[in-house]
């Protein structure tokens, strides 16, 4: 069975009005070296880490456990934890220190100024390169489903975006950023890669922000389009489907079956469909490329990945995670439904989502 890993960056908030607290640095003074806690670019924010899992159960024991650590290193020092993927108050974030990040704010300006947003990584293992890319280019058109699906952040800078995931736009500011096309082999990928940092416009590897890429130091697929979960069963649903992903791929692979040939250009769309929507209105389906309920397009990834997920004990989980989180909505529709019985107060949409982190 693969093994499965989740990061997740989750933001640094005050305890008192929600406002998001530049304290990473005091927060990381204390973690010990048993905890899978890491600095992001910007100080408003903390990552976590999951070790490699191949239960579904125990990589939830573990992202919980991380979010608890993380909530009680912030409030060591007055703050809370929140997963969030924007912050839904005004902020003017503050530059981790660092010399990678220091050029990256010389680099890209206001897009590194500003962007100040949380995502959900999630590494499956693959056996090679050759293995990895071929479930690159065959898991394309699945992935704007899981976006919709982690949508968490309606507002931006204190306004409604009309977005359920702002992140996505915001996040797609990065020149390499998004989706991709077929590469055909792991060759080609690398040839690619070597290419686009030779333009001078990425500073290293570490900027291929594809929405799903082979890992620099794991040998894994990392699959990053989603947001941060406001909700930890969300992290293990999404960590099972992208798995049973990956899976699927390697299948269709093994079989000779090629990958779909869907343009980039589709692809985008579908993309800004689902951070548009979320769960709440019409997503592009991932096969027709037509317009579809959002129930439909999810319907149609539990069917695609049904076979992996029954191998590997996960079809259960994910159908009962899949029904759960239509009827209580994701963390967009849960930040605007705080927001709309508060009367517009942000601050208790914030307190609301510092709760359910660590719930």
């Amino acid at each position: 069975m693969r093994s499965v890993g989740v990061e997740e960056e989750l933001l640094l908030v005050s305890a008192d009005s929600g406002e998001p607290q530049a304290v990473s640095g005091a927060v990381l003074a204390s973690v010990g070296e048993d905890e899978e806690l890491e600095k992001e670019l910007q100080e408003e924010q903390l990552e976590t880490g999951t070790r490699p899992r191949t239960q579904m159960v125990d990589l939830a024991v573990e992202v919980r456990r991380w979010r608890g650590a993380a909530s009680q290193r912030a409030r060591a020092v007055g703050a809370e934890v929140a997963a969030l993927a924007t912050s839904p108050l005004a902020v003017d974030p503050s530059l981790s220190p660092g010399e990678r990040y220091r050029r990256m704010a010389q680099e890209y300006g206001l897009t590194a100024q500003e962007q100040l947003t949380c995502g959900l990584h999630v590494h499956v293992g693959v056996e090679s390169d050759e293995e990895g890319v071929a479930v690159l280019d065959r898991i394309r058109p699945w992935l704007a489903p899981l976006l919709a699906m982690s949508a968490n952040s309606p507002f931006w800078q204190g306004e409604d975006s009309g977005y359920a995931s702002y992140r996505n736009r915001v996040w797609g500011r990065w020149p390499s950023a998004g989706p991709v096309e077929v590469f055909g082999s792991a060759g080609k990928y690398r040839e690619r890669v070597r290419s686009m940092i030779g333009t001078g416009a990425l500073l290293d590897e570490g900027m291929i922000y594809f929405d799903a890429r082979l890992a620099r130091n794991y040998p894994t697929v990392e699959v990053r389009v989603a947001d941060v979960c406001l909700d930890a069963r969300d992290t293990v649903l999404l960590a099972a489907l992208v798995r049973a992903l990956v899976e699927t791929a390697a299948r269709q692979w093994r079989a000779d079956e090629p990958p779909a040939p869907v343009d980039v250009g589709l692809l985008r769309l579908a993309a800004w469909r689902a951070g548009r929507s979320g769960l709440s209105g019409e997503l592009v389906h991932p096969v027709t490329f037509e317009p579809a309920p959002a129930e439909s397009v999810v319907g149609a990834l539990l069917d695609h990945t049904a076979p992996a997920l029954s191998d590997a004990g996960d079809l259960a989980l994910a159908k009962e995670g899949v029904e759960d989180l239509f009827r209580r909505g994701n963390g967009a529709a849960a930040q605007r439904a705080v927001f709309e019985e508060t009367g517009g107060d942000l601050s208790a949409v914030v307190a609301e989502a510092v709760r359910r982190t660590v719930a």
